[in-house]
């Protein structure tokens, strides 16, 4: 069972009672710390069932998610992961009736056609536009070991933020707020354990359009 490493990772031993988009949207917000995600294939047959595959951009990224995460405990199962045995063009096609591969063309073609829009200023124009900032700076309380999270998709849920926050040092708990889905509090042991989960996660996308946006709680 010598299996090449590749950019694709299969998963099996997963919790076959998790509805399927919420499978998707935890893997996504596991693995996703180790490197850009292209695809996640969870199919609901009863061939495929308790399996899935990541689609990574990167090799590395396949391979440290890999090391990092087997056995970990998800959805109070510990995961089984290895390298897929086929590329992912072949998983991807598993998939059928998803029409993600259009999209994507649609998106590099849209990108292609940015660019060379860009590419078309008259050389010497002077934009005088200011550049954007480097990092939207977020206001702040005093270093508190309770993190304040806000712009949170409607889909979170308290094990895909417990997933993102406990692989931090001094990790205990994350509260979510009754009636409100785009915020929610994570406690730490110490300021600095908060302060470093803080900066690692800033910006963090749970999904594509909302960044999530992280300061320290009131005092």
């Amino acid at each position: 069972m010598d299996i090449r490493p590749n950019h694709t990772i299969y998963i099996n031993n997963v919790n076959d009672k998790i509805k399927k988009e919420e499978l998707k949207r935890s893997l996504y917000a596991l693995f996703s710390q180790f490197g850009q995600i292209m695809d996640i294939v969870a199919l609901k047959t009863m061939r495929m069932r308790g399996q899935a595959f990541v689609i990574f951009k990167e090799l590395s990224a396949a391979t440290n998610a890999l090391r990092q995460l087997q056995g970990f405990p998800f959805y109070n199962k510990p995961m089984r992961i290895q390298y897929a045995k086929t590329d992912s063009d072949l998983v991807s096609k598993m998939r059928g009736t998803y029409g993600d591969k259009e999209k994507k063309k649609e998106k590099k073609k849209k990108a292609q056609e940015q660019a060379a829009n860009a590419n078309k200023k008259p050389a010497g124009t002077v934009n005088t536009q200011p550049p954007p900032p480097a990092t939207v700076q977020i206001p702040d309380n005093p270093p508190n070991y309770i993190l304040f999270l806000n712009n949170l998709p409607e889909e979170t849920n308290e094990m895909m933020l417990s997933m993102l926050f406990n692989q931090f040092p001094g990790f205990k708990e994350v509260r979510l707020v009754p009636g409100k889905h785009d915020i929610s509090f994570v406690e730490f042991e110490s300021e600095a354990q908060a302060g470093v989960a803080k900066d690692a996660l800033q910006g963090f996308r749970i999904t594509a359009t909302c960044a999530m946006k992280i300061t320290y709680a009131k005092k």
